[in-house]
């Protein structure tokens, strides 16, 4: 461990623990929570892998001795030393809760197969969210152990996710992910699910944000769901074939409480698709198809001819007016997401109307816009993409490359209407308008959010909605009105 004064600039610590471990987000989450501090200026609690390390080498925080991956990791930077005791104090506070300091524990195990053994693994379901070069061997010994798997990791090379899906299918046992942001399974939601009430529609999602798009709307209709099996944003590529997605829409057809099945994706594969396609018209269980494609480019239409399907009458969806003025014809359109499959919906909405849209995450590869995320024209940039969350919590935990590409956006001076995705639920930031609407106060343009939660949901969808109409944006439940209200604004493309 080391604290040492750093002049000017306050005092530096850097220290490892053994015997402590947290998962990824929730490490994440304590590093945005004390980085809010005052006094705090810079922060970086995780385990100390290569990439963490290095991470800490950059912020003038590395440790002065050598340092495995099995060690919790703290590094922060303070204005003096009361400010480093309170903030130190605050992550022991927070690794005692998490731990349930105070409480008689077994020892834990120390590998999933072992902690499986004890339990009836036919009915157990593993999370694994480690660093993606250590996530393999762990999902491997829980298929192993006879368990389904739900694999909250990334950067898994593809090659393997392949062979743990196929491995996976032989033990008759289920593979999510990697990748898979959100599930809920049996009524428990897991990673970035939203509250949501219990019914007969049972979703199949290559998609986290567009899971929950489509879990909130069933919802604010008075439909439920039974469970959300995300398989992983890579599962309907080629390269994958779609074989969680066809061996979680066969666990479903066999559920008794699943009465119809939607499955959602971004756009995939086309010969995958048609795999796909075919395998669910085999099934027993009615299933209705939510993936998204230039001919299908709306996540709200789907869950609409579901609500039909069902008999349900279609409700008018939430939204809020705003009350800022926000007609801006002739503008450029940002869209600023932190939802992959959300902002492929609003490229494959807005391309029709608007021209080119260029992405980091494009339609077409010749308008990727590489690493230059400020570009001037038609814009649409997913935050949440992996090559941007490297070593930093996701947009929906910390949103702060989104606020200082925002700060951007208004300081370029370039006419625009600004589009951008606030999702709530489990494990997202606890009040995003709290950090949102300010900067879009700042920001001077016209504001259109699509705010993807339910009145349940531990921030309150109407709470959310309400803030951020207060801050001009124009509010709406579904994404695909939310983009359409954006393109009206800007009026007929050129």
């Amino acid at each position: 461990m080391s604290s040492s004064p750093e002049g000017p600039a306050g005092v530096r610590h850097v220290s490892l623990r053994r015997g402590v471990y947290a998962d990824s987000v929730r490490l994440m989450q304590v590093s945005r929570d004390l980085g809010g501090r005052p006094g705090i200026s810079a922060v970086l609690v995780a385990m100390a892998t290569p990439l963490n390390l290095e991470l800490a080498a950059g912020m003038g925080l590395a440790p002065d001795v050598g340092a495995r991956p099995d060690e919790l990791l703290i590094a922060l930077r303070a204005a003096g030393d009361a400010e480093l005791a309170a903030a130190l104090a605050a992550l022991d506070a927070a690794l005692s809760a998490r731990e349930g300091a105070g409480e008689a524990r077994a020892v834990p195990a120390r590998t999933i197969g072992a902690a499986l053994s004890d339990l009836d693994a036919g009915s157990a379901l593993a999370v694994i969210s480690v660093p993606g070069p250590y996530a393999v061997a762990e999902v491997a010994d829980a298929i192993a152990a006879g368990s389904s798997v739900l694999v909250f990791s990334d950067g898994v090379p593809v090659e393997h996710e392949v062979a743990l899906k196929r491995a996976a299918h032989e033990a008759g046992v289920l593979v999510m992910g990697p990748d898979c942001g959100t599930a809920i399974v049996s009524g428990i939601a897991l990673g970035f699910a939203n509250v949501v009430r219990p019914g007969a529609v049972g979703l199949v999602a290559a998609s986290g944000t567009g899971a929950q798009q489509v879990s909130c709307l069933l919802d604010a209709a008075g439909v439920g769901v039974s469970h959300v099996l995300g398989v992983g944003g890579r599962d309907l590529s080629a390269a994958v074939g779609g074989l969680a997605t066809l061996d979680a829409l066969a666990a479903l057809d066999t559920d008794e409480g699943t009465e119809r099945v939607l499955l959602v994706s971004k756009p995939p594969a086309p010969e995958v698709a048609a795999a796909v396609d075919a395998a669910a018209a085999q099934l027993s269980v009615p299933v209705r198809s939510a993936v998204l494609s230039v001919d299908s480019p709306d996540l709200t239409a789907a869950v609409e001819a579901l609500l039909s399907d069902l008999g349900v009458d279609v409700p008018d969806w939430p939204c809020r007016p705003g009350t800022a003025d926000a007609s801006a014809p002739g503008a450029v359109l940002k869209g600023l997401y932190s939802g992959g499959t959300l902002a492929d919906e609003a490229m494959l909405i807005a391309t029709p109307v608007l021209g080119d849209i260029r992405s980091n995450t494009p339609l077409r590869p010749e308008l990727d816009l590489g690493t230059d995320l400020a570009a001037t024209g038609h814009v649409v940039v997913d935050f949440g993409d992996d090559a941007l969350t490297v070593g930093r919590a996701h947009p929906m935990i910390d949103p702060t490359l989104r606020l200082d590409a925002i700060a951007g956006l208004a300081a370029g001076g370039e006419p625009a209407v600004l589009l951008l995705d606030v999702v709530l639920g489990y494990g997202a930031d606890p009040d995003p308008a709290a950090t949102v609407a300010p900067a879009l106060q700042s920001a001077g343009l016209p504001v259109v959010v699509a705010l993807i939660g339910t009145e349940a949901d531990p921030q309150c969808w109407s709470r959310q909605a309400d803030a951020l109409a207060e801050a001009g944006a124009a509010v709406f439940a579904s994404n695909s009105a939310a983009t359409r209200y954006a393109l009206s604004l800007i009026g007929d493309a050129e």
